[in-house]
């Protein structure tokens, strides 16, 4: 049985969404960011983790596309060499390009000691927009980030939709709007904040 390491509503969601697409079991084991618990999981104390036997894998656009790829026959993950180079760029985009301006939006706001926040509100807001743009060309007309199927991918990308409808973030893009209701309403996701909710 796989282990999800994290904080219930963190990234640690990325993980448990992708089991539950799966239909994989696994069992929470609640910890918080630098907390020892995690320091014993990761180097850097970050969340998630996950353990799957003798392998630890940290950092969850990792941990999703290994899971899809040990469990390809679910369909989550690449099918072929050019499939995999194509959902490495999504989830390499969507870490290095989309999630940052959420991240330090939070990290002013919320997270760094209090002499070291600055007012980052415009410039996340102008980086956001423009990788919001950048992420309605490479979607196209196309349902999933991959095209007519659900991935791993799909799972990265949408919650940071989920992530940016939490911070406030606008999203000026029908596209894109509508690609992140279709991926945050599927079951799977709905069953992943119950079980995280749920856990000791």
């Amino acid at each position: 049985m796989y282990q999800a390491v994290g904080s219930p509503g963190s990234r640690l969601t990325r993980v448990t969404w992708m089991l539950e697409e799966l239909g994989e079991p696994y069992e929470i084991i609640k910890a918080k960011q630098h907390s020892d618990v995690m320091y014993r999981y990761n180097p850097s104390g970050k969340i998630p983790a996950l353990v799957d036997g003798d392998l630890v894998l940290t950092d969850s656009a990792a941990i999703c596309f290994y899971l899809a790829d040990k469990h390809a026959d679910k369909g989550l993950g690449p099918s072929s060499v050019e499939e995999r180079g194509l959902m490495l760029s999504w989830l390499f985009f969507a870490q290095a390009e989309l999630e940052p301006p959420l991240w330090n939006k939070l990290k002013h706001r919320l997270i760094l000691p209090e002499e070291l926040r600055v007012d980052v509100g415009p410039w996340t807001k102008m980086e956001f927009d423009r990788e919001i743009a950048t992420l309605e060309k490479r979607l196209g007309d196309k349902p999933y980030a991959m095209g007519d199927r659900f991935t791993a991918a799909d799972v990265i990308i949408g919650h940071c939709g989920q992530w940016a409808v939490g911070a406030k973030f606008e999203v000026g893009s029908e596209t894109v709007r509508s690609y992140f209701e279709r991926v945050l309403s599927r079951p799977a996701l709905a069953r992943a904040r119950k079980r995280e909710a749920e856990a000791v």
